[in-house]
């Protein structure tokens, strides 16, 4: 037997079984399972297994998080399920088949855009840097910047520039690469035309604006001119000709002989893709990319940039749930060539803070529960470093008023992010590093929003989660079955069960337990756990303990006749409630003038046995050391 084998059998089960595994592989902490009907996962169950600290659901891929043992129990776990493992890549597939239309589309997008993120945080990261040296008179009385005053940071300054150009400028070449990446069709034609779309013959696309008509270079064929302009920085021109020769390639390698097609697939896919790029989409790309830039840029600096920053602020964190989140990349990009810098990324970063905020207060919160810190601390150092997905599926909705709480806090620091008008100079890495991607006479306005980021879910998580929290996901060990923890739920004369009128209860039928007659109106919560059971006339309740143990509190006997009159209830079933809670009310003098008896049975269904230590004898509500477990 393995080191797993017992987690790994009971997981097998809890997932519903080997028939139920579409695909499964895992990555660097997590199972990544796609199942044929999620609904059979018993999450509950999954989750108290001492190997897993939590699930989550994305992109149509149910995953269990391991942690770093992952590769030692994936291997447990093919091996007793006697199925095998497949990649990444074939798992994802498998998932899309469990996707709506929308997600399949935003899963795409953000396959696209996903290899180039590295670059984009780096270039992001010099632009900064640059930025700093060479934009801030931090010397000679504030006259002068590093760069007047150094040739060496004057040399750093312009071979940093070397990287950035190469990154921002020539973007298209790295997104017409990444399509045919993403469709399988051939990269090298998909850089080739990315470089068609910013070769130096071209005018610069940052140059159009300024040129006159009559002075933009031109392709002269005749009949027909062609402009000859360059779509540097661009992201909708280049995605459209990207896919554009994605589906022309498809398309004559279905078509074209198979002796000839390495001569005809790439001369027919290249060249009217490299054509169709500067007459028809390049354009219309331009025109879409531009609206859509205007509408961002234009919403965010207009008298109602406030409203749309405390949307977008409230909303980012549910929209990396669906995937929709990866449609700011393309409009960030936009934003940076247009207008020198972006106003929406610095939001996303604040929101990705927020969320790991939330995550501290619960690590806080938790600090005695050592399987939700696991989770909760390696969870909210990558969410600072601007990776969520651990924090947001393994705590956050979990639990969910985290995640609500970090909304909040998003939503007002994005306001005040897009009220002082904070720009970066692109995307960056999307979380507390993120500062040295903000344009330097901004970033004192970005440290007082992560300190609203940061400060106002920590608070708001706290608060709520003092009153939320159960004893058992602060960590807090509760033996109900314990002289100093069992309480008595009731006030009166304590009674042997085996005393009592009904026989069902006398014979022990639903279990061991004792009873009260009562002389006080009041019915508490002996234990902390969950309502479980309540009876439409009010007269029964059902408890599960921190621990497990079931409890059943019948008031009175025959009292079901009443239909609920006589009874007030203060719980629901599904509530969470502490010892000393009231649970409901018995009027005691409605009850005897309908003859009915008033001696209340309490119950441990759940197999217990018990001795009562005063037996015969008045007891209070609240009172320790009435029973006890043989």
């Amino acid at each position: 037997m393995g080191k797993f084998s017992s987690d790994a059998s009971k997981l097998l089960e809890f997932v519903g079984g080997r028939e139920n595994i579409r695909a499964v592989s895992h990555c660097v902490t997590r199972m990544r399972f796609v199942l044929g009907d999620e609904s059979k996962a018993d999450i509950d169950k999954i989750e108290t297994l001492g190997s897993a600290k939590g699930t989550f659901t994305q992109g149509g891929q149910f995953q269990v998080i391991i942690g770093n043992d992952v590769q030692e129990f994936y291997n447990e776990f093919i091996k007793i399920a006697g199925i095998e493992g497949v990649s990444k890549e074939q798992v994802k597939s498998d998932a899309k088949s469990n996707q709506t239309w929308l997600q399949r589309l935003m899963g795409n997008l953000g396959e696209i855009f996903a290899p180039l993120i590295p670059a984009l945080i780096c270039g992001g990261l010099i632009l900064g840097f640059r930025n700093v040296i060479d934009s801030i008179a931090m010397f000679e009385n504030g006259t002068k910047t590093l760069v007047q005053i150094s040739q060496f940071w004057s040399g750093v300054d312009s071979f940093l520039w070397l990287i950035g150009e190469a990154v921002f400028h020539f973007l298209p070449v790295g997104i017409c690469w990444s399509i045919t990446k993403k469709m399988g069709t051939s990269q090298i034609l998909g850089i080739i035309l990315g470089i068609t779309l910013v070769s130096p013959q071209l005018l610069n696309a940052y140059s159009v604006a300024s040129t006159a008509a009559k002075d933009i270079p031109v392709w002269d064929f005749g009949f027909a001119q062609v402009q000859m302009i360059g779509y540097q920085a661009q992201v909708i021109p280049a995605m459209m000709a990207g896919f554009t020769l994605v589906y022309l390639e498809k398309f004559f390698r279905k078509v074209s002989p198979e002796a000839i097609s390495m001569i005809i697939v790439p001369f027919f896919s290249l060249v009217p893709a490299v054509i169709v790029a500067h007459t028809v989409v390049g354009p219309i790309g331009w025109v879409i990319g531009n609206f859509i830039s205007d509408v961002v840029y234009g919403g965010l600096t207009s008298n109602f940039g406030w409203l749309f920053a405390t949307l977008f602020g409230f909303v980012y964190a549910p929209l990396v749930i669906t995937g929709l989140h990866h449609m700011t990349n393309a409009i960030d990009m936009q934003l940076v060539s247009m207008f020198k810098g972006t106003i929406l990324w610095p939001m996303i970063a604040l929101s990705n803070i927020a969320q790991g905020s939330s995550v501290l207060a619960m690590i806080v919160l938790q600090k005695k529960n050592e399987k939700a810190q696991q989770v909760s601390i390696p969870a909210c150092i990558s969410c600072y470093l601007g990776v969520t997905e651990p924090a947001l599926f393994g705590v956050n909705l979990k639990y969910m008023f985290p995640f609500v709480c970090g909304m909040i806090g998003s939503a007002i620091a994005a306001t005040f992010s897009v009220a002082t008008g904070t720009m970066a100079t692109s995307v960056g890495v999307g979380g507390i590093p993120g500062i040295l991607s903000i344009i330097p006479k901004y970033m004192g306005n970005f440290a007082i929003a992560m300190i609203i980021a940061i400060v106002i879910p920590f608070v708001l998580t706290y608060i709520v989660g003092k009153k939320k929290l159960t004893d058992k996901d602060l960590g807090i060990e509760t033996d109900i079955i314990d002289n100093e923890k069992f309480v008595s739920p009731m006030t009166g004369k304590l009674i042997k069960i085996e005393d009592v009128e009904d026989q069902v209860f006398a014979t022990k039928a639903m279990g061991d337990g004792f009873a009260i007659e009562l002389t006080d109106s009041d019915v508490l919560a002996p234990v902390s756990g969950e309502i479980v059971m309540t009876f439409p006339t009010k007269h029964a309740y059902g408890l599960r303990g921190n621990n497990g143990v079931e409890i059943l509190i019948h008031l009175g006997m025959d009292t079901v006749q009443l239909e609920g009159k006589g009874f007030e209830s203060f719980v629901k079933v599904g509530e969470y409630i502490k010892q000393g809670d009231k649970l409901a009310k018995v009027d005691i003098a409605y009850i005897k003038e309908h003859g009915k008896s008033i001696v209340s049975p309490v119950i441990f269904t759940s197999g217990e046995k018990i001795s009562i230590l005063k037996e015969n004898c008045n007891i209070k509500k609240l009172e320790t050391e009435i029973i006890k477990i043989d």
